[in-house]
């Protein structure tokens, strides 16, 4: 949800030219629900948060900080996955337009 107020499942698309992480319901839809701006973010692997226990997502988070200073908090389906896709928005972030 916008904000975390919940955990919504989405469909990620990871862009490079210009980089950005585009997503979308995965029920389907052609046209994406919004998009993230990797040009200048950090994204790092989320240990501890506060309300972990509540949402129930299991130590696999990771979290983008845009250059605006906007905070994305996303949930990885495994530890592997989410090291994964840490390493390809870092280098979207870098070498992307």
């Amino acid at each position: 949800g916008h904000r975390r107020k919940n955990w919504k499942v989405r469909k990620f698309v990871l862009r490079d030219d210009p980089a950005y992480l585009h997503y979308y319901d995965p029920a389907g839809g052609e046209e994406p629900l919004g998009a993230i701006h990797l040009r200048g973010c950090v994204v790092t692997a989320v240990e501890d948060m506060p309300d972990s226990k509540k949402y129930d997502v299991d130590n696999i988070l990771f979290e983008i900080i845009t250059a605006n200073e906007v905070h994305y908090y996303l949930q990885a389906a495994s530890s592997a996955e989410r090291t994964e896709w840490i390493k390809a928005i870092q280098a979207a972030a870098r070498t992307g337009k």
